[in-house]
Protein backbone atom coordinates (compact mmCIF):
# COMPACT_ATOMS: atom_id res chain seq x y z
CA UNK A 1 0.00 0.00 0.00
CA UNK A 2 2.84 2.28 0.59
CA UNK A 3 4.18 2.12 -2.63
CA UNK A 4 1.00 3.02 -4.23
CA UNK A 5 0.97 6.34 -1.68
CA UNK A 6 4.59 6.84 -3.01
CA UNK A 7 3.59 6.83 -6.50
CA UNK A 8 0.14 8.72 -6.18
CA UNK A 9 2.20 11.43 -4.11
CA UNK A 10 4.95 11.88 -6.70
CA UNK A 11 1.82 12.19 -9.35
CA UNK A 12 0.04 15.01 -7.55
CA UNK A 13 3.31 17.09 -7.03
CA UNK A 14 4.68 17.12 -10.50
CA UNK A 15 0.97 17.53 -11.98
CA UNK A 16 0.54 20.31 -9.80
CA UNK A 17 3.82 21.77 -10.24
CA UNK A 18 3.09 21.33 -13.93
CA UNK A 19 -0.56 23.05 -13.34
CA UNK A 20 0.29 26.21 -12.02
CA UNK A 21 3.03 26.33 -14.65
CA UNK A 22 0.13 26.16 -17.34
CA UNK A 23 -1.61 28.51 -15.34
CA UNK A 24 0.92 31.05 -14.71
CA UNK A 25 1.85 30.98 -18.62
CA UNK A 26 -2.06 31.60 -19.39
CA UNK A 27 -2.47 34.54 -17.29
CA UNK A 28 0.35 36.02 -18.96
CA UNK A 29 -0.84 35.35 -22.33
CA UNK A 30 -4.09 36.87 -21.06
CA UNK A 31 -2.94 39.97 -19.30
CA UNK A 32 0.08 40.62 -19.74
CA UNK A 33 1.69 39.83 -23.66
CA UNK A 34 0.19 40.89 -26.98
CA UNK A 35 0.74 37.49 -28.33
CA UNK A 36 -2.29 35.24 -28.22
CA UNK A 37 0.06 31.89 -28.88
CA UNK A 38 1.26 32.04 -25.34
CA UNK A 39 -2.71 31.33 -24.24
CA UNK A 40 -2.51 28.10 -26.31
CA UNK A 41 0.46 27.02 -24.76
CA UNK A 42 -0.87 27.95 -21.01
CA UNK A 43 -3.44 25.68 -22.06
CA UNK A 44 -1.79 23.39 -23.40
CA UNK A 45 0.15 23.10 -20.34
CA UNK A 46 -2.57 22.96 -18.10
CA UNK A 47 -4.23 19.97 -20.25
CA UNK A 48 -0.62 18.03 -20.29
CA UNK A 49 -1.00 18.20 -16.05
CA UNK A 50 -4.24 16.59 -16.15
CA UNK A 51 -3.29 14.27 -18.38
CA UNK A 52 -0.20 13.32 -15.94
CA UNK A 53 -2.46 13.23 -13.13
CA UNK A 54 -5.14 10.47 -14.78
CA UNK A 55 -2.42 8.55 -16.16
CA UNK A 56 -0.42 7.91 -12.84
CA UNK A 57 -3.97 7.58 -11.10
CA UNK A 58 -4.99 5.01 -13.92
CA UNK A 59 -1.59 3.17 -13.45
CA UNK A 60 -2.11 3.11 -9.29
CA UNK A 61 -5.59 1.75 -9.81
CA UNK A 62 -4.34 -1.03 -12.51
CA UNK A 63 -1.41 -2.63 -10.59
CA UNK A 64 -3.93 -2.71 -7.42
CA UNK A 65 -6.59 -4.69 -9.10
CA UNK A 66 -3.71 -7.37 -10.35
CA UNK A 67 -2.59 -7.66 -7.09
CA UNK A 68 -5.89 -7.98 -5.75
CA UNK A 69 -7.03 -10.53 -8.13
CA UNK A 70 -3.64 -12.23 -7.74
CA UNK A 71 -4.57 -12.55 -4.31
CA UNK A 72 -8.02 -13.76 -4.36
CA UNK A 73 -6.92 -16.28 -6.71
CA UNK A 74 -4.68 -17.71 -4.47
CA UNK A 75 -7.25 -17.81 -1.49
CA UNK A 76 -9.95 -19.58 -3.82
CA UNK A 77 -7.08 -22.24 -4.90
Amino acid sequence: MESYMKMLNATRYVAGTVLTIGIAIFLYGAFVSDYSNVIGVGIGTVMGAVFIFLIGLILVASEEMIINSRKCKKESA
